[in-house]
């Protein structure tokens, strides 16, 4: 079993910063994929971004403005989050796979979530 906890969400103004970290504990070694999701009042749940591997993927709504890392030393995913929007206001969760993370696939775990709201 994984465990995923999430850090760093808050309330921050558009145009500004943040940055989510999620940390795993746990079955480390059957992990191979991170990502994170998020979903908004009304929305379904949606990828924003995931490392497969050394391959990154980003939806198209924040390529450019996210970018997501991985220390795998340490079992830290993060999102940096650049120049946000009021539409990027959501819960983001941190996922994890141990085979890979796609848009419309199953993920084998999932964090609490955290919420992350953009004033505008």
């Amino acid at each position: 079993q994984v465990r995923l906890v999430e850090s760093g969400g808050g309330l921050v103004q558009a145009g500004g910063s943040l940055r989510l970290s999620c940390v795993a504990s746990g079955i480390i070694g059957s992990i191979n994929a991170m990502g994170w999701y998020r979903q908004a009042p009304g929305k379904q749940r949606e990828l924003v971004a995931a490392i497969n591997g050394g391959t990154t993927n980003y939806a198209e709504s924040v390529k450019g403005r996210f970018t997501i890392s991985r220390d795998i030393a340490n079992n830290w995913v993060y999102l940096r989050m650049n120049n946000l929007k009021s539409e990027d206001t959501a819960v983001y969760y941190c996922t994890a796979d141990r085979v890979r993370i796609t848009r419309g696939g199953g993920v084998d775990y999932w964090g609490r979530g955290t919420q992350v709201t953009v004033s505008s």
